[in-house]
């Protein structure tokens, strides 16, 4: 503690300071349990341990009380409490794999899989991570998801009120989905925005503005957003085409035995999508082995850029960083072009905007 920070300002010691502080937390959270279950609070009259820890930390009752809910949950969890303990995952982490555990038709499956499952969770993104509980999930117990998806759909809510001197609130929920297709349309008109605002910033400045010099946030450009999206659905033609969904059908690899997931890299039920099948494109895709693209194939209609297709399910959607889990906003060469390298599926791989802009600032490879 009384060292000067920049003296720790390092990857590998900031690496170590956050691991340790997962285990701090994971030794409070069993330590906490142990307390909770003597009932100590209670001679003080406390309603419960998370009242009494609240209270006397000034924390919110409900951090409090996800701690207990964790050190409770891990102590049927032995391997998810060693790789805690070690530091080598988070309560991000706990509280995901905790989830799986408390579905009774899972419970049993769970003790069979925990150590696989935890292993998994040091060597990913915390988002693959999620998409392999999800899959987990999926295959263990796929009447329960359907359930799950389906309630989803029925409890899809929108509300929007009078609020105070004549404004509107605007709150709902959509399931997986449809939620996708909004924001997709949303973000969509955002950037279209954003565009525009960097540009007339530009004008006006005479130079590259920064985020903080354009004349909207983020937040209102997304409230423009929406607005622009009403109008925009208000003034097209009648005999304009709706957008319509496109399902990648991928075979050949096992890693794919089970992809059912969106653009966006939600894990969906397949009974998902069997609503949307009467007015969606389907795209066959067959890979071989090193993940080479074998066919690409289309039906109803020809798909304009198979090439980038097959990269994008390949990759997973997913940039090719190491510490970068972003969706593919550009397919990058691999040996770029300009120095003689082709434009073909060996030849590519999925990049955020960032990492192909970094890459290329760097110049090429070798």
């Amino acid at each position: 503690m009384e060292v000067d920070p920049d003296a720790l300002a390092d990857n590998e010691t900031v690496l170590k300071l956050h691991r340790a502080a997962a285990t701090i937390e994971a030794l409070a959270a069993r330590a906490t349990a142990r307390w909770d279950a003597k009932k100590e609070w209670a001679v003080d009259g406390a309603k419960s341990g998370g009242a009494w820890l609240a209270a006397k930390t000034h924390a919110s009752r409900q951090e409090m009380n996800r701690r207990l809910r964790l050190g409770r949950a891990i102590r049927c969890m032995p391997h998810t409490e060693q790789a805690w303990l070690a530091g080598s995952i988070t309560s991000s982490h706990v509280s995901a794999l905790a989830a799986c555990r408390r579905s009774e038709s899972l419970a049993a499956q769970f003790v069979d899989d925990e150590e696989r499952l935890v292993a998994k969770a040091p060597q990913r993104s915390f988002r693959r991570f999620e998409q392999d509980l999800a899959y987990w999930r999926l295959e263990h117990d796929l009447d329960d998801e359907e359930k799950r998806a389906r309630r989803q759909v029925e409890g899809r809510q929108l509300y929007l009120s009078p609020g105070f001197q004549g404004t509107w609130v605007l709150n709902g929920e959509l399931d997986p989905i449809n939620g996708t297709i909004v924001h997709d349309t949303l973000g969509s008109i955002e950037r279209e925005l954003f565009e525009q605002d960097w540009k007339e910033a530009r004008a006006t400045l005479g130079r590259e503005p920064i985020a903080a010099e354009l004349q909207r946030t983020p937040a209102q450009r997304r409230a423009d957003a929406l607005v622009e999206m009403a109008i925009r659905s208000r003034t097209k033609p009648k005999d304009a085409r709706r957008p319509e969904p496109l399902f990648t059908v991928v075979m050949g690899q096992p890693r794919f035995a089970q992809l059912s997931e969106l653009a966006s890299r939600t894990v969906v039920t397949p009974g998902s999508l069997v609503p949307w099948f009467d007015q969606a494109w389907v795209e066959r895709m067959v890979f071989g082995p090193g993940s080479r693209v074998l066919d690409v194939g289309v039906q109803r209609r020809l798909f304009n850029g198979a090439t980038r297709r097959a990269v994008e399910v390949r990759d997973e959607n997913t940039c090719f960083h190491d510490l970068c889990d972003e969706p593919i906003g550009e397919i990058d060469h691999i040996e770029p072009a300009g120095w003689g390298g082709p434009t073909e599926q060996t030849n590519g791989r999925g990049a955020c905007a960032f990492h192909n802009r970094q890459r290329h600032r760097r110049g090429p490879p070798g």
